[in-house]
Formats: C-alpha cells, structure tokens, sequence
C-alpha cells in the first residue's frame, strides 16, 4: 500500500471472462505523475487500461484511485463514477457535434461551460476552430479535440490508449511532446498505453514494461534503460546485448573487453559465469587504447555514427561515435569501455568457476 500515491494497483489480476491476462501486478502512480504501460500486442498493457477505467472486471487484488477502492473482485465502480478521462486511438470525435459541442459533453450543462471550453481550446491551441466538424480538421487537430474533452471535467485521473497510432511519425513526435507540456502544466495525472519506447520515454515519468501478463519493471526511462532489473527489459528498452563475464571481485568482471568495474556491489561468488549489458554508448573511441577493434560496418545517425566492430577475440559489438569521427569499414580503431552503470545477470545455469 502506497498512501502517497493517486493509482494504486495492489496484487492486481484482470482479463476477460474467459482468460486471465494479468497476474498480481503492483503499480503506483503520484499526483501529478505521468505513466505509461509498454509492451508488445497482446501483453497485457490495454488489459490493464481498460480495469483501471472501469470496463473490465477484476479477479485478484485492487485498484484505488485517491484512497478510494474502485474495482475488487466482486466490487467494480461504473465507469462514470470515477471521475477518470479517457482518450481513445480512434479519437472516438461525435461526427455531428462542432469542435465546442464536443468538448463541452461531459461538462453536464455547467453554468461555467462556455468558460471551461475557451479555455480548453486555447490550452490545446484551437482557438478560432470551435465552430469546425470533425471531419473538418487534420488527425492531430483531432486528437487534441480529444484530449480536451477529456480534460474539460477536471478529471482524478486520464488515460490514454495508443492515442498518437493513427499519426505519422513526425506528429507523433511533436504531439506527444505537446500532451506531456499540457497535463504537465495542469498537474494532470495521466496513464498511457503505447508500444513505442521513443513516444513513452518522451511522455513518461514513470514506465512499466510488460511481458506475458506480468509487469517487469515500473520504473523512470533513465533507470530502466541503465538499470533493468531483468535480462527482458535489458534486451527490450535501448539497444543492447550481452558479453559472457567472469566476477573477480565484489564489483568487478572480467570480459573479452578487459577487467571493467562498476559503481555497485554483486551478491554473487568470486568466478560466477555473468552476462554483461553492453549499449552503443558504452563502447567510446579512445585512439591510444591498448584494444583493438575492426570497423566491420557502419550506419550514419546525423549527430552521430553506429558503428560495427569486431573484437580481436571475433566477437562482434556496437559503438555509438560522434558523426565528425569518421572512419572508413575494414579500418582498425582503439576503443575502450565507459560502463559505470555496470549491468550484470548470473548467467542461466552458472556456478563459481573458482570453488
């Protein structure tokens, strides 16, 4: 139980009638915070949503929204009593209501609707489009239509499922940059639903990445990028992959990359078999370095360049170097390790190569 929290999601199961989909999920989100479930299709991310906004029944634990219990098994407050917004991926616009109408229909005839839908409209910057159709307006204009419309109540709570999908790219990126800005600005609580780690690392204060039904890691995008808690979200968020290691001290491995040393401690014995998380951006250009590397392929970023490299060992890794470094494919190159947030994992099946 997290008393300072707004969402509390305590031991949660949920699905649908005749399939459990997720298992004994613990989440917390604070007033004010932004959060987002990521994943692949099918685990367990809108499952979770839709539980939260009231359209899907629990089967094990709770879900409470400002102290108040709002589903348990047996128990679910309807939809319309929980004070939570919703933004849908198909924007879910009235087609024969104006821009104004639409934003004004869950303001229940307020003597203050006119005001509430001003405001709405210069804070999603649609002034002078109150009168337009739906129809009438590009997919981001609908989209924040959408997401005033959801925030013209003052809602606890927002959720937002895939709500950028249906954009290209380039709006994508500008939109959801925008959304943060506005509910950053409101103190607006908000939950998002997304596949793609770009759009929830711009959004989010907090991520969750799912895996088949469970919640591997809530986390902030720093941490879960440069200290996952499992082999999956080390593999699933960033770029990465992994060098087999041995441990020679409490905070130190030796690889195929020399000794490396990290800022933490390890519980494991001396001459424990480890798997090394590895990012492009651990790996840095040092000319006068001892460890030698072929350039065996390389892709150009704009600011900077993803190289491909092959170990003198044969082992292959990548190096992110800046763009103005640039080196030719079949070119040998010194680099060394800049890892301090050394990330390592027993390796499957592993004992102390040292008894």
């Amino acid at each position: 139980m997290n008393a300072s929290a707004l969402l509390s999601l305590n031991a949660l199961g949920c699905g649908y009638a005749a399939q459990r989909v997720v298992h004994n999920l613990d989440l917390h989100l604070a007033p004010g915070e932004i959060g987002c479930l990521l994943g692949a299709s099918g685990c367990g991310k809108t499952t979770t949503l839709r539980a939260i906004a009231g359209f899907e029944p629990v089967y094990e634990g709770e879900i409470q929204l400002a102290g108040q219990t709002i589903s348990r098994p047996g128990y679910t407050l309807a939809p319309e009593k929980r004070r939570i917004g919703m933004v849908f991926q198909d924007y879910a616009l009235f087609p024969h209501l104006s821009v104004a109408s639409n934003i004004a229909f869950g303001l229940d005839k307020r003597a203050d609707a006119a005001h509430v839908v001003a405001e709405m409209l210069e804070l999603v910057k649609l002034q002078g489009l109150a009168e337009r159709f739906p129809h009438e307006l590009s997919g981001g204009q609908q989209q924040r239509v959408a997401l005033a419309r959801a925030l013209a109540p003052e809602p606890q709570l927002l959720l937002l499922d895939e709500p950028f999908s249906n954009l290209d790219v380039d709006l994508r990126r500008r939109l959801s940059r925008e959304v943060r800005d506005i509910l950053k600005s409101r103190g607006t609580s908000a939950i998002l639903v997304t596949h793609d780690q770009e759009e929830a690392f711009a959004v989010s204060d907090k991520v969750g990445v799912f895996r088949q039904g469970n919640l591997e890691q809530w986390d902030t995008p720093y941490n879960l990028y440069h200290q996952p808690q499992t082999p999956f979200v080390a593999s699933f968020v960033g770029q990465g992959y992994f060098i087999r290691g041995e441990l020679t001290g409490k905070a130190s491995v030796r690889t195929e990359l020399g000794e490396l040393r990290g800022t933490r401690e390890y519980p494991w014995p001396l001459g424990a078999a480890v798997d090394v998380l590895l990012r492009p951006d651990d790996i840095v250009l040092a000319t006068d370095s001892a460890m030698r590397s072929r350039i065996v392929g390389k892709s150009f970023l704009g600011a900077s360049t993803l190289y491909q490299l092959q170990l003198q060992t044969g082992s292959h890794v990548e190096a992110v170097f800046p763009s103005h470094a640039d080196y030719p494919v079949g070119q040998d190159v010194g680099i060394a390790v800049a890892a301090q947030h050394l990330v390592l994992f027993q390796a499957e099946g592993s004992v102390a190569a040292h008894g």
